[in-house]
């Protein structure tokens, strides 16, 4: 009985650093990236635009929906972006930003009639700096990825948009 004790004593610390080593190779493994699928959100409507300010050196007018704004677990901030143009044009586009790898996607376009159409070859695209239309990447600095880290809340988002605003 002696012997079965003592080679357990000495088994003991054995399994528990099996065990110990197993837990922090869970913590090590990365799990893969899995985005999850975007709903479509209601078309905006104009109450719920917000102004974001990209330049004086475009003549372009820059809105963000606040009722689409959405923060998922994968990552990304879904958001529908309105930019009207001083010809008139409006460009209504359904997108998403994810902050851990700087990139921007396009889900859907806006029609006229109030509906979406889906993007067909929607692929994540580096965000880049652009003199002129940099909206995606104020969005990304400013916005919904502050310091490279996705904003918990869209209520943060809608925030961070509100208190920003210059004419």
């Amino acid at each position: 009985m002696k012997k079965i004790l003592v080679l357990f004593s000495l088994l003991l610390p054995l399994m528990a650093s099996a065990e110990w080593g197993k837990f922090e190779f869970e913590f090590d493994e990365e799990k893969p990236w899995a985005e999850i699928e975007a709903q479509l959100p209601p078309y905006p409507k104009e109450e719920n635009l917000l102004p974001l300010f990209v330049s004086a050196a475009t003549d372009n007018k820059f809105f963000v929906d606040a009722a689409s704004i959405s923060t998922g677990e994968d990552g990304i901030v879904r958001y529908t972006m309105i930019v009207k143009s001083s010809a008139g044009a409006v460009n209504v586009s359904f997108e998403g930003i994810r902050c851990a790898s700087r990139e921007r996607r396009l889900y859907a376009f806006g029609r006229k009639e109030g509906s979406w159409s889906r993007a067909r070859f929607a692929k994540w695209e580096p965000i880049r700096y652009q003199d002129r239309n940099r909206h995606h990447h104020m969005l990304y600095d400013d916005f919904f990825c502050p310091s490279g880290i996705a904003v918990k809340t869209p209520q943060e988002a809608v925030d961070l948009l509100k208190r920003s605003f210059r004419p």
